[in-house]
């Protein structure tokens, strides 16, 4: 067996080696399909359920926090856990992972795009691919609602957060922050005792806070000063730097992970920063939350309105998967999609029937479902007189 790297001060259920974490944070990178949702699914499976790496009420804990930071929460929480683990290096270890595969995945279909143009084969795969995606995020949405909907009020705050989005548009940062001030004051109504979570973070000493908050935001800023030192404050890749390591900072949201659109060997540095700039902040945040008597207390209403955020996705993912054309139109505050009902893709809805069936009946894994929805697409592709 290998050496175990020193865990963080918060102990997990069980410590695994670092050689063992690294196999598992890539394997989440490269099964990271449907989204946050998705991934955060996924990391509950795994993290939780299979490798008992950290307890339920400390998953759920930290994914409420993350909720409420500016960034990318699903590569937020992933370097959280690493970090808990492992310390410094499992955080590192953990962000790198999470998002490095997909971002290599999409690199290469940009440049084979971008050489080659119309690629049937992989708009094929794609469809395919998308409808399994759709039926992970619904899975994703179950397995978040059996968990967070406890009481009554969480569903009236899950559904309170799907009307609001889905609906009337109503600005994300908005919706969780008024469900964490919805959360605190019905939490205040309750004589609950304290969770392990909450025990556990109120021995972290202010020392190593202020510790952890100091290191996290060097590996944030030392770079971004290294990048405009070695090419000039002009030059393209100080300014995707600078971009990225601003854009994480404003709520939210959308494309903070996506690599700059022009790419070419000039931008790949930038493109690197970008991935890692925006998820810097948030470790030594947690940190010094844990500090405070008003948030440690774990913040109910986040998770419930995660529930509600998740149901929008999925509902508009829907509409956008099974039809070609989906039009908004506002009557008053009231946002109404409308799909052009002639547009439906019957092959999509047949894909994604065939992904439930594998994913929630049979039980497949969130890697095999994809794989042979996007195999039976090319399948339909091979078809005679099939044409895209």
């Amino acid at each position: 067996m290998g050496s175990k790297i020193p865990p963080a001060t918060i102990s997990p259920i069980e410590t695994p080696f670092f050689r063992d974490a690294l196999a598992v944070w890539a394997k989440i990178g490269v099964l990271s399909f449907g989204g946050p949702a998705g991934q955060i699914a996924l990391m509950h499976r795994i993290l939780v359920e299979e490798r008992r790496w950290i307890a339920e009420d400390r998953f759920l804990h930290a994914l409420n926090f993350c909720m409420l930071l500016p960034g990318p929460e699903a590569m937020q929480l992933a370097t959280y856990v690493g970090w808990l683990l492992h310390g410094t290096l499992g955080g590192l270890a953990a962000g790198l992972l999470f998002v490095l595969p997909g971002a290599f995945v999409v690199l290469a279909l940009s440049i084979a795009y971008a050489l080659f143009g119309h690629v049937p084969l992989v708009e094929a795969a794609f469809i395919g691919i998308k409808a399994a995606v759709l039926v992970i995020v619904i899975e994703a949405l179950l397995r978040v609602a059996r968990r967070a909907l406890r009481r009554p009020y969480d569903w009236g705050i899950a559904a309170a957060a799907f009307v609001a989005i889905f609906c009337f548009a109503v600005p994300f940062p908005l919706v969780i922050a008024s469900a964490v001030l919805l959360g605190y004051l019905l939490a205040d109504t309750q004589a609950a005792a304290p969770s392990q979570a909450q025990a556990e973070a109120a021995s972290v000493p202010l020392s190593e806070t202020l510790r952890t908050a100091s290191l996290w935001l060097a590996l944030w800023i030392v770079p971004l000063l290294l990048v405009t030192f070695v090419f000039g404050r002009d030059h393209i890749t100080t300014d995707i730097s600078l971009f990225f390591s601003k854009l994480g900072l404003p709520p939210r949201r959308g494309a903070q992970t996506r690599l700059w659109p022009a790419w070419s060997r000039d931008h790949a540095l930038g493109d690197v920063y970008a991935l890692l700039s925006v998820d810097l902040r948030g470790r030594s945040l947690y940190r010094a939350s844990q500090q405070e008597p008003a948030t440690r207390r774990r913040p109910c209403g986040v998770t419930a309105a995660v529930v509600g955020v998740i149901l929008n996705l999925s509902l508009w993912f829907a509409l956008h998967v099974f039809f070609a054309k989906v039009g908004a139109e506002w009557r008053g505050p009231l946002r109404l999609w409308l799909p052009d009902l002639s547009t439906i893709d019957l092959e999509a809805v047949v894909l994604a029937g065939l992904s439930a069936i594998l994913l929630l009946w049979l039980r497949a894994g969130i890697v095999s479902t994809p794989g042979l929805a996007g195999a039976a697409a090319l399948q339909y592709l091979a078809t005679p007189n099939v044409k895209y």
